[in-house]
């Protein structure tokens, strides 16, 4: 009886397979089938020919539908890296609750699987391996060379001197003193270990800092830092070298995030007290840049006096009637020129409920909307405030002395040695959120004139815990322009303001060909006479 049934069941299973395998035959027949002639007629001219534009329509209609596949498969390609990324970081937090909770499944150990040490070990020798330490390594030229800083227990000699300026300091940095400090410390704890041997003998004496001649020290970027020290010896002309490795580990993802800009308004202050001209350049660059591109900015000038007030507000007048652009606010003071009292009543005067971001600026700067952009992601509130190094451009009329016509300004926005410098000395443009700006302080109100405004409030950060978010912009350029110092400033600030004006003029090698351009002269005309 079972096996009658059993049968049965296996005729019909049969018979339906059959009939599955005739449906599916027909329907790969009905796909597969070849095109009808009509639709080949329209490939033929009406004199029988085949033509020249009907092949080229047929060529551009089948490139018009390859463009829309490729593009319609792009996007699904898009969505699914997108997918996989989503499903993939699901996956990563269900394994941590997993592991949290000790239910992670057998087999699933491995995707969890934290580095062991010996993992750790073997990425850290292959570090070393790597870097130029046991044995140099090919360079293309002089300029690829990584050179060491020599430092003993006091003094740091270094090639690359930052913002100091000193070729031979004590290290400012509380990170750099600590590096160099543990380093002698693992070095004489390495000497003094009981492994030590020196030419297969025990040392004679036990070694201590005052043993410690000098180091060598240097950094490759993606390998780690290398620290040559050397000890004094037993004798006058015996030595100890000590190599010393920190290699870096591999690269750890911190965060991913989206920042979405577009409703992070700007507003700009401007400190000015006469200077129409400039401001009718730096009006110029504003409608360019915050207007016609970025379109979400508001522009607060602070006017101190009445001199020159009128032809002012008749530029901003103007761009409103051009431009129907009308997010503009003018303070006028009637005191004393004060670039921190400037910017402090322009922060504060803001009365929306915003807390908007400001951009402190002067009317000699002129910025592009990349360096907006720059502002927006680097400055965040209660978490971090930007202060960007601007590129200083050198007097026009000493770079291109050459020309018989000076080029735009445009134009002049390069950035080379030839043409300028980062003002790495100067705090003055800086981008951060009102809320921050208030909690901090703000400028100190008692300060005059030029100069030491910006230093107080860079230092007021520096002092908090908000990270300053300190970088070159090529976005952000100092226009040069007649600086005078006055005479009723304080023997410092006119120190300062001298040395600046020193150093905005031209490069040491162009001040040098002008101090020697008699000399250069009488050389060349002996030339040509000869």
């Amino acid at each position: 009886m079972f096996k009658r049934w059993l049968l049965a069941l296996l005729s019909r299973v049969g018979l339906a397979m059959l009939g599955l395998c005739c449906c599916l035959v027909l329907l790969y027949l009905l796909a597969c089938r070849p095109a009808s002639s009509s639709n080949q007629q329209s490939l033929v001219w009406s004199g029988g020919a085949t033509s020249k534009e009907g092949y080229m329509a047929l060529l551009q209609e089948r490139e018009d539908s390859h463009r829309h596949y490729i593009d319609s498969l792009t996007k699904q390609i898009a969505q699914l890296k997108d997918a996989l990324q989503e499903r993939t970081q699901q996956l990563q937090e269900s394994l941590d609750k997993a592991k949290t909770r000790g239910v992670l499944p057998q087999g699933l150990e491995s995707l969890h699987k934290t580095p062991t040490q010996a993992d750790l070990k073997d990425f850290f020798l292959s570090q070393l391996n790597q870097a130029e330490v046991n044995s140099g390594v090919k360079l293309p030229n002089e300029y690829a060379v990584i050179p060491f800083d020599t430092f003993t227990l006091r003094r740091v000699y270094q090639l690359e001197t930052g913002l100091t300026r000193h070729p031979e300091e004590r290290p400012v940095r509380k990170d750099r003193r600590d590096e160099l400090i543990r380093t002698v410390e693992t070095a004489l704890h390495v000497l003094n270990g009981p492994e030590q041997h020196v030419d297969n003998t025990r040392r004679k004496h036990t070694f201590s800092p005052s043993d410690f001649i000098q180091g060598l020290t240097r950094t490759e970027r993606d390998r780690g830092s290398v620290y040559e020290l050397t000890f004094k010896g037993d004798g006058p002309q015996d030595f100890t070298q000590l190599l010393l490795f920190r290699p870096f580990g591999p690269m750890m993802k911190v965060k991913s995030e989206r920042v979405d800009t577009r409703s992070m308004l700007i507003n700009i202050i401007v400190p000015l007290s006469k200077r129409a001209d400039a401001f009718r350049q730096f009006i110029s660059n504003f409608r360019e840049v915050c207007i016609q591109q970025d379109g979400n900015v508001h522009l607060t000038v602070v006017y101190f006096g009445p001199d020159q007030i009128d032809q002012v507000k008749a530029m901003m007048d103007q761009t409103t009637r051009e431009t129907r652009f009308r997010s503009f606010t003018l303070i006028q003071l009637n005191e004393e020129f004060s670039r921190g009292r400037g910017l402090d009543v322009g922060a504060r005067s803001w009365r929306r409920s915003q807390n908007v971001l400001l951009f402190f600026c002067d009317v000699d700067i002129h910025f592009t909307a990349e360096s907006l952009t720059s502002c927006r992601l680097n400055a965040e509130p209660g978490k971090k405030v930007y202060y960007p190094v601007l590129f200083s451009q050198y007097n026009p009329s000493i770079i291109y002395s050459n020309q018989t016509v000076l080029p735009s300004v445009q134009q002049q926005l390069v950035i080379r040695k030839e043409t300028g410098f980062w003002r790495d000395f100067g705090f003055g443009m800086t981008c951060q959120y009102r809320s921050d700006y208030i909690n901090i302080g703000g400028f100190d109100r008692n300060i005059k004139g030029w100069g030491l405004e910006d230093v107080h409030l860079y230092r007021k950060y520096l002092h908090s815990k908000l990270m300053v978010v300190r970088s070159p912009s090529r976005g952000l350029f100092h226009l040069w322009h007649l600086k005078n110092c006055a005479d009723d400033l304080p023997p410092d600030k006119y120190k300062m303001c001298m040395q600046t004006k020193a150093m905005s003029e031209a490069s040491h090698s162009q001040l040098g060909e002008l101090l020697f351009k008699p000399e250069i002269e009488a050389h060349l005309k002996k030339k040509r006479g000869s």
